[in-house]
């Protein structure tokens, strides 16, 4: 299989957070009541969950889980309190259910810390390439 380069800020690049929130959306199963992505510089994913929970992905953070207060499709996702679950920037889908219940119970790596695992400048550092794998599942 050949490394496809996607440009940065085409349509296909927009989207491919999508792909990957669409995967953590289907392990959340019912607890999701609405989910987005939000603007770029970096690109961003809001999950509303039943209750007040909300999950917020960025790319060079990863998820984190807060109360929402504010934001949409054109405006960033605020959370009040927020904590950043860990486990990188694509922590595995079938992960992210269990990550939000040890969040809730302040256990496992929950921290208010903000991690910063890459800068949404480097376009060509092998992050895209790893969304692009769920291109590949999603398109097989």
């Amino acid at each position: 299989m050949a490394v496809k380069h996607v440009e940065p800020y085409t349509e296909e690049w927009r989207h491919q957070p999508a792909l990957y929130a669409g995967r953590v959306v289907e392990a959340l199963g019912d607890e999701v009541r609405d989910w987005w992505q939000g603007p770029c510089d970096p690109r961003t994913v809001t999950i509303r969950l039943t209750g007040e929970d909300t999950l917020v992905w960025d790319e060079e953070s990863g998820w984190r889980r807060g109360r929402y207060v504010s934001g949409d499709r054109d405006t960033r996702t605020v959370l009040a309190d927020a904590r950043y679950l860990g486990g990188g920037l694509l922590l595995r889908p079938e992960r992210l259910p269990s990550a939000v219940v040890d969040a809730r119970a302040g256990v496992g790596n929950s921290t208010a810390w903000r991690p910063c695992y890459r800068s949404y400048r480097h376009y060509r550092d092998g992050f895209d390439l790893a969304l692009n794998g769920y291109v590949v599942y999603v398109g097989a």
